[in-house]
């Protein structure tokens, strides 16, 4: 699977925010990005079907 670059706009304040909940999880604000995207994705999926 090809791995891909997103850009996103974040305000100042969430992307501090961001930071220390990911610090605390011991990992990187992309790492943790990509698990809250994943959660997000698997939760639509358990309410609406597996997208293909």
């Amino acid at each position: 699977m090809a791995i891909k670059s997103l850009s996103i706009r974040i305000e100042e304040e969430l992307l501090n925010k961001l930071h220390v909940v990911a610090d605390y999880e011991g990992r990187s604000a992309n790492s943790q990005i990509l698990i809250l995207i994943r959660d997000c994705v698997e939760q639509y999926e358990k309410q609406h079907g597996k997208i293909e």
